[in-house]
């Protein structure tokens, strides 16, 4: 995902949720981690629980404080759940990223977390252009610091893909009009032999069958192998009525 987004921790206590939350970025298409003053980093516990993501580790930058961090950035977004006494601009998590994409996207944004006890600092939110608030239950509204990176994270990913997911590709190519043509053939002929479908009175089933299938889309191999089940059935019935006249 190309765009100019910084996840910035804020003295981190635990290095597992810095690895958590390199997993967590990485899980979404996010590159770009810094670390302002953490406290153990790096660290094995950081690359336990990364899960794959040491590289987003790798490339983390660390740094003395959240200045130096968000020095190139023309947009700052703090993390927060705790309710403030100065009435501070606050976004939830879809809001924030529309204004990303729309109004920023050329430019460096960081999002800010603060640590896991405390949260941001009134010192860092002086840098904040607004603050990014998730909705939670208010009787358990606490959040582990990777859970809300993740949030953010996938919102972003959403919005910038169009909630459009990467379609598979099984390289067949689908059923063309003539193969599905014959194989509806097949199956109305087996239906009337097996008196499912008066041809007198045949109603719109055929009509429901085609638009069933239609709306499935099959390919060529899957348009056979349903050729080759009513041919199956065929081939017991005509075994059949052979035996019954041997008796």
């Amino acid at each position: 995902m190309n765009l100019k987004i910084k996840i910035i921790l804020i003295e981190t206590s635990h290095p597992g949720n810095i690895g958590a939350v390199a997993r967590a970025m990485k899980n979404m298409g996010l590159q770009e981690l810094v670390l302002v003053n953490p406290l153990n980093f790096p660290h094995e516990d950081a690359i336990s629980r990364a899960s794959g993501a040491e590289d987003i580790l790798e490339s983390a930058i660390v740094v003395d404080n959240l200045v130096e961090a968000i020095q190139d950035c023309s947009l700052v977004v703090g993390a927060s759940a705790r309710s403030r006494s100065i009435n501070w601009p606050s976004v939830e998590p879809r809001q924030c990223v529309e204004k990303i994409l729309t109004d920023y996207r050329k430019s460096y944004t960081a999002v800010i977390f603060g640590p896991e006890k405390s949260g941001l600092k009134n010192e860092s939110l002086d840098h904040c252009n607004f603050l990014l608030s998730i909705p939670t239950n208010p009787d358990f509204s606490s959040l582990n610091l990777a859970m809300a990176v993740q949030i953010f994270c996938y919102e972003l990913r959403m919005q910038a893909f169009g909630n459009q997911m990467p379609a598979f590709d099984s390289g067949i190519p689908l059923a063309s009009v003539r193969e599905m043509e014959n194989f509806y053939i097949h199956l109305e002929s087996l239906l009337i032999k097996n008196d499912f479908l008066n041809p007198e009175r045949p109603r719109h089933l055929m009509r429901r069958i085609r638009r069933l299938f239609t709306k499935a889309s099959p390919d060529q191999n899957e348009v056979n192998i349903l050729r080759g089940i009513l041919s199956s059935f065929e081939s017991h019935q005509e075994e059949g009525l052979k035996n019954e006249k041997i008796d």
